[in-house]
């Protein structure tokens, strides 16, 4: 049987999001790849002890995160009733609806049909009488705000979510999300944006809007898909994603000139005495605009490598520019 590690909350440091009272760990734990049915279960339980032992308190998911969609929250809620049962008060668990899960036209998108529905199947595959945090996955170009907003506020009505959130919002979407939102009722807790050293975009614009409204942010993909973690550094490994299939990491991506940048990043982050991921992940949570960075993990040993970069979240003047400068070229 499982017993945490006394000192899991010695070392992880916990910010709080937004201006709820909610805090998160630094670093959360997301589920989208590695906790499919192509992954051995006793792995995904070992990644998910080792995570909580290291105080990674915070596992985040969506509805359609698998292989296939669904077997994440299955994964998980196996893995809840074997492990974690005795600490579900310590967890934060989160989960999103968006996305297609289902055929027909109430099996994806933003109507308060397909939030609710999504949510209570959400709900039994973990096991779940709620979820901490609900996630309205992208904006729905066809259906009014008020009504995905309205369905999030139901949800914590009705006692099944604690805390919503948006993820994918422009700040134009979120700056009303969480005008409806607070009209309701129900506060706009945290944005789930993609930032990266190499992807900017919540720089323009999203990341002055969350800091105005108060609201919490917590980055997907900060290694921005296997880019920042080094392993192209010296070609396409074979058991690559980028040497897969996947639709979200193309070979035709690593150019001479990235993998340049990408040596030069290494070599930085070498300076300062960490592995280029690490670093990657220390940039995303600088000066403490961004409440949580979210990391996957093929394996316990790359989660602690992971966790390892709280160690080191300061950046002077030059670091920023020297990555700057190599970032953006």
């Amino acid at each position: 049987m499982y017993t945490a590690h006394p000192d899991r909350y010695a070392d992880m440091p916990y910010r709080r999001t937004g201006r709820s009272g909610l805090k998160l760990p630094a670093l959360s734990l997301g589920l989208w790849h590695n906790f499919g049915l192509d992954r051995p279960v006793e792995t995904q339980r070992a990644i998910l002890r080792r995570a909580f032992d290291l105080g990674v308190t915070h596992f985040d998911l969506a509805n359609n995160y698998g292989p296939p969609p669904g077997a994440a929250e299955s994964a998980l809620g196996e893995a809840l009733r074997a492990d974690f049962a005795a600490y579900r008060d310590e967890l934060v668990i989160s989960t999103k609806a968006g996305y297609l899960m289902w055929p027909g036209p109430y099996g994806e998108w933003g109507s308060r049909k397909y939030l609710m529905s999504s949510l209570d199947q959400s709900l039994r595959r973990m096991g779940l009488e709620y979820v901490d945090i609900f996630y309205s996955h992208r904006p729905d170009p066809e259906t009014p705000l008020e009504e995905t907003m309205g369905a999030l506020h139901s949800a914590v009505q009705q006692g099944k979510a604690l805390y919503v959130g948006v993820s994918n919002y422009s700040p134009e979407q979120t700056r009303e999300a969480a005008r409806i939102l607070g009209e309701l009722g129900t506060p706009l807790l945290i944005h789930q944006p993609r930032y990266s050293m190499l992807d900017r975009r919540p720089e323009e614009g999203l990341l002055d809007t969350l800091d105005e409204l108060r609201i919490g942010s917590i980055a997907y993909s900060p290694l921005e898909q296997g880019l920042l973690t080094g392993r192209y550094l010296n070609g396409i490994p074979e058991d690559s994603r980028a040497a897969s299939d996947s639709p979200f990491l193309s070979s035709d991506a690593l150019t001479e000139d990235l993998v340049a940048r990408l040596r030069t990043l290494a070599d930085l982050a070498k300076d300062r005495g960490q592995t280029l991921a690490q670093m990657a992940l220390a940039w995303v949570l600088r000066g403490g605009r961004v409440t949580s960075a979210l990391v996957g993990a093929s394996s316990p040993q790359q989660l602690e490598d992971s966790v390892a970069a709280v160690g080191n979240l300061d950046f002077d003047a030059e670091e920023l520019s020297r990555i700057d400068e190599a970032a953006k070229a």
